[in-house]
Protein backbone atom coordinates (compact mmCIF):
# COMPACT_ATOMS: atom_id res chain seq x y z
CA UNK A 1 0.00 0.00 0.00
CA UNK A 2 1.08 3.61 -1.07
CA UNK A 3 1.25 6.43 1.21
CA UNK A 4 0.13 8.78 -1.85
CA UNK A 5 -3.08 10.83 -1.13
CA UNK A 6 -6.04 10.29 -3.22
CA UNK A 7 -5.33 13.29 -5.12
CA UNK A 8 -1.66 12.42 -5.78
CA UNK A 9 -3.21 9.15 -7.27
CA UNK A 10 -5.93 10.99 -9.09
CA UNK A 11 -3.63 13.23 -10.78
CA UNK A 12 -1.33 10.26 -12.01
CA UNK A 13 -4.16 8.72 -13.54
CA UNK A 14 -5.01 11.63 -15.33
CA UNK A 15 -1.88 12.51 -16.63
CA UNK A 16 -1.64 8.76 -17.72
CA UNK A 17 -4.62 8.89 -19.67
CA UNK A 18 -3.43 11.79 -21.68
CA UNK A 19 0.04 9.81 -22.20
CA UNK A 20 -2.46 6.73 -23.90
CA UNK A 21 -4.20 9.20 -25.91
CA UNK A 22 -1.06 11.14 -27.37
CA UNK A 23 0.19 7.64 -27.97
CA UNK A 24 -2.88 6.26 -29.52
CA UNK A 25 -2.77 9.65 -31.74
CA UNK A 26 0.91 9.13 -32.68
CA UNK A 27 0.77 6.25 -34.16
CA UNK A 28 -2.80 7.19 -36.17
CA UNK A 29 -0.23 9.39 -37.63
CA UNK A 30 2.67 7.12 -37.65
CA UNK A 31 0.45 4.77 -40.25
CA UNK A 32 -0.50 7.34 -42.28
CA UNK A 33 2.84 8.51 -42.67
CA UNK A 34 3.97 4.63 -43.67
CA UNK A 35 0.80 4.55 -45.91
CA UNK A 36 2.23 7.85 -47.35
CA UNK A 37 5.70 6.07 -48.18
CA UNK A 38 4.38 3.46 -49.63
CA UNK A 39 2.33 5.25 -51.86
CA UNK A 40 4.86 7.32 -52.69
CA UNK A 41 6.20 4.56 -55.10
CA UNK A 42 3.12 5.04 -57.49
CA UNK A 43 3.52 6.20 -60.80
CA UNK A 44 0.97 8.69 -60.20
CA UNK A 45 2.82 10.72 -57.39
CA UNK A 46 3.65 14.04 -57.18
CA UNK A 47 7.87 14.64 -57.25
CA UNK A 48 7.50 18.37 -57.90
CA UNK A 49 4.89 19.16 -55.81
CA UNK A 50 5.88 22.58 -53.82
CA UNK A 51 4.50 22.50 -50.30
CA UNK A 52 2.72 26.49 -49.84
CA UNK A 53 4.15 29.16 -48.03
CA UNK A 54 1.24 29.31 -46.24
CA UNK A 55 2.08 26.02 -44.56
CA UNK A 56 5.27 27.40 -43.46
CA UNK A 57 3.81 30.74 -41.75
CA UNK A 58 1.49 27.96 -39.70
CA UNK A 59 4.05 25.99 -38.74
CA UNK A 60 6.02 29.55 -37.32
CA UNK A 61 2.39 30.42 -35.51
CA UNK A 62 2.24 27.12 -33.63
CA UNK A 63 5.66 26.71 -32.80
CA UNK A 64 5.39 30.60 -30.95
CA UNK A 65 1.92 29.55 -29.62
CA UNK A 66 3.32 26.38 -27.86
CA UNK A 67 6.59 28.91 -26.66
CA UNK A 68 3.36 31.06 -25.41
CA UNK A 69 1.56 28.43 -23.64
CA UNK A 70 4.72 27.39 -21.76
CA UNK A 71 5.31 31.55 -20.99
CA UNK A 72 1.38 31.15 -19.25
CA UNK A 73 2.73 28.32 -17.48
CA UNK A 74 5.43 29.52 -16.45
CA UNK A 75 3.10 33.05 -15.25
CA UNK A 76 1.11 30.64 -13.29
CA UNK A 77 4.14 28.78 -10.71
CA UNK A 78 4.69 32.14 -10.08
CA UNK A 79 0.72 32.90 -9.48
CA UNK A 80 0.88 35.32 -11.95
CA UNK A 81 -2.83 34.97 -13.00
CA UNK A 82 -3.23 37.77 -15.22
CA UNK A 83 0.11 37.85 -17.07
CA UNK A 84 -1.13 33.39 -17.48
CA UNK A 85 -4.55 34.65 -19.04
CA UNK A 86 -2.41 36.82 -21.82
CA UNK A 87 -0.46 33.89 -22.64
CA UNK A 88 -2.98 31.92 -23.01
CA UNK A 89 -5.60 34.17 -24.52
CA UNK A 90 -1.93 34.70 -27.23
CA UNK A 91 -2.24 31.66 -27.94
CA UNK A 92 -5.79 31.02 -28.88
CA UNK A 93 -5.24 33.90 -31.50
CA UNK A 94 -1.82 32.00 -32.77
CA UNK A 95 -4.21 28.71 -32.75
CA UNK A 96 -6.99 30.37 -35.05
CA UNK A 97 -4.54 32.57 -37.10
CA UNK A 98 -2.79 28.71 -37.58
CA UNK A 99 -5.65 27.42 -38.68
CA UNK A 100 -6.65 30.35 -41.17
CA UNK A 101 -3.18 29.90 -42.83
CA UNK A 102 -4.08 26.00 -42.98
CA UNK A 103 -7.00 26.82 -45.26
CA UNK A 104 -4.87 29.21 -47.13
CA UNK A 105 -2.61 26.56 -47.83
CA UNK A 106 -5.45 24.47 -49.58
CA UNK A 107 -5.93 27.43 -51.43
CA UNK A 108 -2.83 27.56 -52.74
CA UNK A 109 -2.59 24.24 -53.46
CA UNK A 110 -5.76 24.22 -55.63
CA UNK A 111 -4.25 27.44 -56.94
CA UNK A 112 -0.74 25.28 -58.23
CA UNK A 113 -3.73 23.05 -60.13
CA UNK A 114 -4.06 20.21 -57.26
CA UNK A 115 -7.09 18.85 -56.27
CA UNK A 116 -7.88 17.07 -53.00
CA UNK A 117 -10.94 14.76 -54.51
CA UNK A 118 -12.04 13.75 -57.85
CA UNK A 119 -11.36 13.61 -61.40
CA UNK A 120 -8.11 15.69 -61.36
CA UNK A 121 -6.99 15.22 -57.87
CA UNK A 122 -3.84 13.27 -57.02
CA UNK A 123 -2.72 11.21 -54.25
CA UNK A 124 -0.18 13.29 -52.93
CA UNK A 125 -2.41 16.45 -52.45
CA UNK A 126 -4.96 13.75 -50.95
CA UNK A 127 -2.58 13.07 -48.57
CA UNK A 128 -1.56 16.17 -47.63
CA UNK A 129 -5.73 16.62 -47.30
CA UNK A 130 -5.75 13.63 -44.96
CA UNK A 131 -2.97 14.70 -42.97
CA UNK A 132 -3.44 18.01 -42.25
CA UNK A 133 -7.45 17.86 -41.62
CA UNK A 134 -6.44 15.32 -39.19
CA UNK A 135 -4.28 17.25 -37.68
CA UNK A 136 -7.05 20.03 -37.16
CA UNK A 137 -9.19 18.12 -35.89
CA UNK A 138 -6.73 17.60 -32.90
CA UNK A 139 -5.95 20.97 -32.90
CA UNK A 140 -10.00 21.70 -33.01
CA UNK A 141 -9.80 19.50 -29.24
CA UNK A 142 -6.77 21.74 -28.40
CA UNK A 143 -8.61 25.05 -28.55
CA UNK A 144 -11.18 23.76 -26.39
CA UNK A 145 -9.10 22.45 -24.12
CA UNK A 146 -7.55 26.25 -25.11
CA UNK A 147 -10.91 28.15 -23.67
CA UNK A 148 -11.35 26.16 -20.71
CA UNK A 149 -8.17 26.72 -19.34
CA UNK A 150 -8.88 30.35 -19.94
CA UNK A 151 -12.40 29.83 -18.60
CA UNK A 152 -10.75 28.05 -15.15
CA UNK A 153 -8.29 31.46 -14.90
CA UNK A 154 -10.97 33.56 -15.25
CA UNK A 155 -12.72 31.79 -12.30
CA UNK A 156 -9.71 31.39 -10.05
CA UNK A 157 -9.15 27.88 -10.12
CA UNK A 158 -5.59 27.46 -10.65
CA UNK A 159 -2.65 28.76 -8.59
CA UNK A 160 0.88 27.68 -8.31
CA UNK A 161 -0.30 24.99 -6.08
CA UNK A 162 -3.52 23.76 -8.02
CA UNK A 163 -2.14 23.72 -11.73
CA UNK A 164 -2.99 19.90 -13.07
CA UNK A 165 -5.72 20.74 -15.72
CA UNK A 166 -3.47 23.83 -16.90
CA UNK A 167 0.23 21.53 -16.86
CA UNK A 168 -2.18 18.55 -18.75
CA UNK A 169 -3.26 21.42 -21.19
CA UNK A 170 0.35 22.35 -21.70
CA UNK A 171 1.46 19.37 -22.23
CA UNK A 172 -0.98 18.49 -25.00
CA UNK A 173 -0.21 21.86 -26.70
CA UNK A 174 2.82 21.44 -27.13
CA UNK A 175 2.55 17.50 -28.31
CA UNK A 176 0.02 18.96 -31.14
CA UNK A 177 3.02 21.23 -32.20
CA UNK A 178 5.53 18.49 -32.30
CA UNK A 179 3.13 16.40 -34.11
CA UNK A 180 3.08 19.30 -36.69
CA UNK A 181 6.63 20.02 -36.81
CA UNK A 182 7.08 15.82 -37.50
CA UNK A 183 3.71 16.38 -40.23
CA UNK A 184 5.54 19.48 -42.01
CA UNK A 185 9.29 18.28 -42.35
CA UNK A 186 8.24 14.94 -42.86
CA UNK A 187 6.36 16.05 -46.38
CA UNK A 188 8.89 19.01 -46.97
CA UNK A 189 11.47 16.23 -46.75
CA UNK A 190 10.16 12.77 -48.19
CA UNK A 191 10.09 13.38 -51.51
Amino acid sequence: MTSDTFEQKNNRAKKMMLWFAMISITMTFAGLTSAYVVSSTRADWLTDFQMPEAFTYSTLLIFVSSIFFHLGKKALQRDQIPQAKLWVLGTFMLAVLFIVTQFQGFSQIIAQGYYFTGAQSSITTSFWYVLVLLHLAHLAAGIIVLAVVYYNLIKNKYSAQKSLGFELAVIFWHFLDFLWLYLFFFVLLYR
